[in-house]
């Protein structure tokens, strides 16, 4: 990587900091639209194509992460031969397709296909959107710009359930995949006109298997890149549980249709809160400070949730507060997670981007299903979830720094 890129007053030229940061957001953001607007429609997709079990229709979302985590796996080398620019808009040129695609399915299985493909396709905002502010910045300045890019992207999870609700009122369930090719193509014409090359021509990468396994090598032997990466994949895990439960949540248990993109948004905007009190505070404490403290809040929250709905004492109230203040802390652990695995592989950004982003989706969404598919018209296989995701990725932290939490810098 070109050592003077992070120290760069200008790393990405033709746009100024806050405009970078927004279209990053937005990029960003294109994932949690293709999830999050689909929640209020899985009652509709399912009657309308047959789907038997209500638990069935979490496929819809699950079919989406699988095609998202195994497709992140080539873009990363790609972009790392020929720029991150093209690729991004090739990647969103299938997302716009196959969007258009499953507004036209006609069966179940035609349409988890789509999904699939569209997640082929929006897998590049995820890996070239970290890609790119990589190559741009590192460490402290790249968590806090992580942040900052976490605040506008969370206000789509938080108005994502809410247009795919308002979308059913006026319109059928494929508008919603209009709604995405619009966003998609808007997007795709926003980067094209605006976003720079910010892969520096000395980073590019020869698309060889030799160049591709030793980039992979690096990325799979760096005890910190690893350790976070799969602290990530676990925490996530507990997310995604959630997300594909979460209209059987709210409307099965506590019967709360016409109010489950509320609550869904209420949830989302702690989530937001402690990403900007993360761009606040981590450059001044530090990441691993901000992100363990958050993770044993995780913990906490998360076991008190489990014992209030195991004893039988669950309210829409309980639930609400533990759960919000679970995912608070959530938003502390996950942007200063993943600029910690990012950290020692800016000369390989891509492909790290690839292979992380690969295990964290590939294994947060089967730990996800697993969640999912345990519900029994109750939050507690949900909350213990949250729970055992929480202990698991505090156990994997321990093991990666050695059994030393909090202090400012890695161990030698």
């Amino acid at each position: 990587m070109n050592p003077a890129a992070p120290e760069n007053p200008n790393p990405h030229p033709g746009m100024g900091f806050r405009a970078f940061v927004t279209l990053i957001a937005l990029l960003m953001a294109v994932n949690a639209l293709a999830i999050d607007a689909m929640l209020p429609a899985l009652p509709a997709i399912g009657h309308a194509l047959g789907v038997a079990s209500d638990n069935d229709r979490q496929w819809v979302v699950t079919a989406y992460l699988l095609g998202f985590g195994v497709a992140q796996l080539a873009y990363g080398p790609i972009s790392d031969r020929y720029g991150r620019k093209p690729v991004l808009l090739f990647g969103l040129a299938v997302f716009v397709l196959a969007s258009v695609v499953a507004a036209f399915a006609t069966s179940f299985e035609a349409l988890l296909a789509a999904r699939i493909v569209q997640g082929v396709g929006a897998a590049v905002s995820r890996v070239l959107t970290i890609s790119i502010v990589r190559d741009c910045y590192s460490g402290r300045r790249m968590a806090r710009v992580m942040s900052l890019t976490f605040i506008v992207f969370l206000t789509i999870p938080i108005v994502a359930p809410s247009i795919g609700q308002l979308i059913l009122l006026v319109a059928p369930w494929p508008w919603i995949f209009g709604i995405f090719a619009i966003f998609g193509g808007v997007m795709a014409l926003w980067a094209a006109l605006l976003l720079p090359e910010t892969l520096h021509s000395d980073d590019r990468l020869p698309l060889s298997l030799t160049a591709i396994a030793g980039a992979i090598r690096i990325t799979l032997t760096q005890r910190m890149a690893v350790g976070y990466m799969l602290a990530s994949a676990i925490a996530i895990g507990g997310l995604f549980g959630f997300i594909t439960s979460a209209q059987q949540v709210f409307v099965d248990v506590f019967d709360q249709e016409d109010l489950f993109p509320a609550l869904f948004a209420l949830v989302a905007v702690f989530m937001g809160a402690s990403s900007y009190l993360n761009a606040s505070i981590v450059e001044r404490l530090g990441t691993r400070r901000v992100s363990h403290t958050a993770l044993i809040g995780y913990i906490l929250f998360a076991g008190a949730n489990a014992i209030v709905a195991w004893t039988g004492h669950e309210t829409i109230v309980s639930f609400i507060a533990l759960h919000a203040a679970m995912m608070f802390c959530f938003g502390l652990v996950g942007s200063n997670f993943g600029a910690m695995a990012m950290e020692p592989l800016g000369h390989v950004a891509g492909t790290a981007s690839s292979v992380q982003g690969f295990v964290t989706t590939i294994s947060g969404a089967l730990i996800g299903f697993a969640i999912g598919q345990s519900f029994d018209g109750t939050v507690v296989p949900l909350t213990l979830g949250f729970s055992l995701c929480g202990i698991g990725a505090l156990i994997v932290v321990l093991i990666t720094e050695r059994g030393r939490l909090f202090h400012p810098t890695q161990p030698g």
